[in-house]
């Protein structure tokens, strides 16, 4: 996958996902439908998504409104350019019993 700038950090989060086991799934966009972001996630019954960006890029107009439509409804978004740092403490965290 890691053809690209995005590719490649979505490589490391694939990783991160990995080490800790966490479910991920990754819908393909066809422009259909309810939006999604990159990944729909859960973890020890927590659900989060994550947006995957190139180094510097931002999320879309689109890509933002879901995600404030995820938060409202409860769901933790992460919106990673290359850093995985806050989602492998995020996921640590509900592998110990500490996030929130």
């Amino acid at each position: 996958m890691a053809n690209t700038p995005e590719g490649k950090v979505k490589d490391k989060i694939n990783r991160t996902l990995e080490a800790y086991g966490a479910y991920r799934y990754m819908p393909v966009s066809n422009g259909m439908g309810t939006a999604a972001l990159d990944y729909i996630c859960c973890h020890k019954g927590h659900f989060f998504s994550i947006e995957a960006k190139a180094p510097g890029k931002k999320p879309t107009v689109r890509q933002q409104h879901t995600q404030r439509v995820l938060e409202h409804h409860g769901a933790r978004v992460f919106i990673i350019d290359g850093d995985c740092t806050e989602l492998a403490f995020y996921l640590a965290g509900l592998s110990d019993g500490t996030a929130n």
